[in-house]
């Protein structure tokens, strides 16, 4: 690992590990889940507030990475329930309007403070 990246945009980790880790030009972002950064608690609402919170922290951690959602090329989703994948999608689709990267879903039993959804992601700095 090149550097590890931690900026105050984005919810502290609740583990032993980075936001996100830089090796040469690829970003491995951790899984984000829907933790607002100023209060440390989930935000209230549904699976689609929950992966809008998600992926606005990604942003963040992209941010002080050195890039953005648009240099994105992989995601993987996890959700607590298949029945919110509709919802998560909708709120996918606005951070990723055109040509989404490629990505993964899969159901979990659970997620850490009784999230619905959690997101990670790995980009290239331009």
């Amino acid at each position: 690992m090149d550097k590890a990246i931690c900026t105050e945009k984005a919810p502290r980790p609740v583990g032993p590990y980075s936001q996100a880790a830089v090796t040469g030009r690829t970003v491995y972002c951790s899984g984000q889940i829907a933790m607002d950064p100023a209060t440390g608690k989930l935000v209230e609402g549904g699976a689609g507030e929950q992966a809008s919170r998600c992926l606005q922290n990604l942003e963040a951690v992209l941010a002080a990475s050195g890039c953005g959602m648009r240099d994105v090329i992989k995601t993987t989703i996890f959700v607590t329930d298949m029945a919110d994948f509709k919802a998560v999608n909708v709120a996918y689709a606005s951070f990723f309007p055109a040509d989404p990267p490629a990505r993964t879903t899969v159901a979990v039993v659970a997620l850490p403070m009784g999230a619905k959804v959690e997101i990670e992601v790995v980009a290239i700095i331009p």
